[in-house]
């Protein structure tokens, strides 16, 4: 949004009511509804609210929906978007939660092909989606746009203050393990605190964000004696400025696609350790794939890490590595572009805004 410019004019629904926390981030020169009068994007899709939804979206040039909590209005637009005139639609996926993580739901996998039919495209971040979208969901290959997530590569791999973190300061001969992440079940984070316990006594576990589990990420730590070296300073709005503390990244995620929290620690020079999930091994530079491990492996994911504490050497070279691909692959100017020529086409316009 911020990118577009003010030529843009912006709606923006939560399928949480109340829930607007990235509206911090947009440009305050944008203009910007959040309507209260839309219909709930959750509940069962009788004729009367698939309506509801269908003429909330009349007069508008264009509808963005985001993941399955949006799939009702998706459908709503199919049924009835050629009668009430509605603008193009296309929806974005990009994640499954932790109810879908060893299989998918038959059920929304067909009411996913069903609701998409009349979307004018399907926008992906990971190949693994892609791969769903058109042979789970029967998506047509010309619908499907898979787009790399991209962030301002520039802005990371610069040295921080060692207070640059509320509540914790790094001091002289510490070694950082850092990761990003909400602070939900999915990310496994107990996963990660457990891992951590191979590595030497000089490095301390750095977790910023915030969420539900953060009650058992502490518990874990203290059950294991860890307490004083696990660290939780909260959510951090611009992680570009943090991560120049860390020695090195981990995710310990059981599902992922295409992890932008990856794709940060790779602009900052960090080798990566993480379990292979999502497009994660395609992600990083080839130095670095002998330090993922298997899925739900959590031993191995520990021989890493106690691996790559032992060694600085090694460290820097995959994370130099993984900075030249991020510098090469997934600096967000290549993503907007992208994003524009999807939302162009979907408009019949020749360039978007």
């Amino acid at each position: 949004m911020n990118a577009f410019g003010s030529g843009v004019e912006h709606a923006v629904v939560s399928a949480v009511p109340g829930e607007l926390g990235a509206a911090s981030l947009i440009d305050p020169a944008l203009t910007v509804e959040f309507p209260d009068d839309f219909p709930s994007l959750s509940g069962r899709p009788g004729p009367s609210r698939l309506w509801a939804l269908a003429r909330a979206m009349q007069g508008f040039d264009l509808v963005l929906s985001y993941n399955w909590g949006a799939m009702d209005a998706v459908l709503a637009h199919t049924a009835l978007g050629e009668r009430l005139g509605l603008p193009p639609l296309v929806h974005h996926e990009d994640g499954f939660n932790q109810d879908e993580i060893q299989r998918l739901k038959p059920s929304r996998n067909w009411y996913r092909r069903i609701a998409l039919y009349h979307a004018q495209a399907l926008v992906v971040p990971s190949r693994q989606l892609e791969t769903i979208a058109r042979e789970v969901w029967k998506q047509p290959r010309r619908k499907v746009h898979r787009i790399a997530n991209g962030i301002p590569v520039a802005a990371y791999g610069q040295p921080c203050a060692p207070d640059a973190l509320p509540r914790i300061i790094k001091r002289a001969g510490e070694k950082w393990l850092g990761t990003l992440a909400g602070l939900r079940a999915i990310k496994n984070l107990p996963r990660l605190v457990r891992a951590f316990a191979a590595m030497p006594d000089d490095w301390q576990l750095v977790i910023l964000g915030d969420g539900p589990e953060r009650d058992a990420i502490r518990h874990q730590a203290i059950e294991l004696g860890l307490g004083h070296r696990v660290h939780l300073p909260g959510f951090v709005a611009e992680p570009g400025k943090a991560l120049g503390l860390f020695d090195l990244f981990a995710l310990s995620s059981d599902s992922e696609q295409f992890p932008i929290s990856v794709v940060e620690a790779m602009a900052a020079g960090l080798a990566v350790v993480s379990p292979r999930v999502g497009d994660v091994a395609a992600m990083v530079a080839h130095e670095n794939l002998r330090w993922l491990a298997a899925p739900g492996d959590e031993a191995g994911l520990g021989a890493a890490l106690a691996a790559l504490a032992a060694d600085p050497a090694v460290r820097a070279a995959s994370g130099a590595a993984n900075r030249a691909k991020a510098l090469a692959e997934y600096d967000e100017a290549g993503m907007i572009a992208a994003y524009c020529a999807v939302y162009a086409g979907a408009l019949g316009r020749g360039s978007f805004p």
